[in-house]
């Protein structure tokens, strides 16, 4: 089974699709994507194909060996999303192959559905009340929120009052069910230690991303030392090896990102890394059906999995939905807070070929917003 050909896809609102054929006609699909950067990631993708032309779409270890390390230069997002979508799609290649889903080719799954929740609000919430009780309504038990939009590094009291306000709106709404907040690297180390806390009482699921990845190294233990809250990150790490100072800090949960971190390859053993220091495994993915349909593959093999984020209804996606681009979207129907096991070969999931192609005429050019302070000065997005 010969790689003959890599294509690559924009894909409204702000996704990158890779398509893999072989000699004998199968197609594998992947989604490497940096939110923002869609376009670089392209190019790297497109960079790293010419060689691919003819070898063996079988051999997906030494491919991603070769993708990885070859280069001299390594890591980073934008290579890792690169790998990441090509061996996402040469895992779906090997599973329609042998006509089983991936999470068989993982060792078989240890589950028979994949908790997952759902988004509520942006950085600027109208009623999230209501929001939480649309999406319980939709079958969710758990939903997640960003914390606060822009925060200056020591906190105002006032900063700090809405920060807890609306975390308690959102407990109040969802009873005994879960819900989570999504810090997004916007707090400082002493605003977490602070805020924490005060958090205590509501019981999140967890909190998300403290402060930014390049801090974590030198202030993440300590942050998980000041509270009982379960501390989540790592969608910005890349590899097995950005996760070692996160899992050896404290934290509760692991979030790789399955079309960050290298693929379905290198999130399976991040999370076996992560089970061995006690660390659940939460993927981060807020993206679209074939980056969601790749983490559950991991999901149901990996016995510390705990919930998965999916992106269908979040504030990003204008226009355009995660259902959007298959052939049967009923695959991820969410039914008492989950997604059943998918059973289809590869990915199991069917893409619309023509809806991809026609969504890539149109293409997008979705950027990351720039925030700034009151006093003009950049502010954490």
């Amino acid at each position: 089974m010969k790689i003959a050909r890599i294509e690559t896809f924009l894909a409204p609102p702000r996704w990158l699709f890779v398509r893999i054929e072989t000699d004998d006609g199968l197609v594998g699909w992947g989604e490497p994507v940096v939110e923002g950067r869609a376009r670089t990631v392209r190019a790297a993708v497109e960079e790293l194909s010419e060689p691919l032309i003819g070898r063996d779409a079988n051999r997906i270890e030494d491919t991603w060996q070769e993708l990885t390390r070859a280069g001299f230069y390594r890591g980073g997002a934008v290579f890792a999303s690169a790998v990441a979508g090509i061996d996402q799609a040469l895992w779906d290649l090997a599973g329609k192959r042998l006509g089983v889903p991936v999470h068989e080719l993982l060792g078989g799954p240890v589950r028979d559905r994949a908790r997952v929740y759902a988004w509520i609000a942006g950085d600027r919430p109208g009623d999230i009340a209501a929001e939480a009780q649309v999406r319980r309504e939709q079958g969710f038990d758990c939903v997640k929120m960003n914390g606060s939009a822009e925060l200056t590094a020591i906190p105002s009291p006032r900063e700090i009052h809405d920060v807890v306000a609306r975390a308690t709106a959102v407990r109040e709404a969802m009873g005994e069910d879960d819900f989570a907040l999504d810090f997004h690297g916007r707090f400082s180390p002493a605003m977490s230690r602070r805020t924490l806390p005060l958090l205590e009482p509501l019981n999140p699921l967890f909190v998300e991303e403290p402060v930014v990845p390049e801090l974590a190294a030198e202030h993440l233990a300590q942050i998980t030392a000041v509270s009982t809250v379960p501390i989540a990150t790592g969608e910005r790490a890349y590899s097995r090896w950005d996760f070692v100072p996160l899992v050896t800090a404290g934290i509760a949960v692991a979030q790789p990102d399955v079309s960050h971190c290298g693929g379905i390859s290198e999130m399976r053993r991040i999370a076996a890394q992560a089970e061995t220091h006690g660390v659940a495994l939460a993927p981060h993915c807020p993206l679209g059906p074939i980056a969601l349909a790749s983490c559950l593959q991991v999901d149901f093999a990996s016995p510390n999995f705990l919930i998965q984020e999916q992106s269908r209804g979040i504030h990003y996606n204008d226009d355009w939905d995660v259902l959007d681009y298959l052939l049967d979207g009923s695959i991820f129907d969410v039914v008492d807070g989950a997604i059943e096991l998918l059973t289809g070969p590869g990915l199991g999931i069917d893409i619309d070929d023509r809806a991809v192609r026609a969504a890539d005429r149109r293409g997008h050019d979705w950027h990351a917003p720039v925030w700034r302070h009151r006093d003009g000065s950049l502010a954490e997005w």
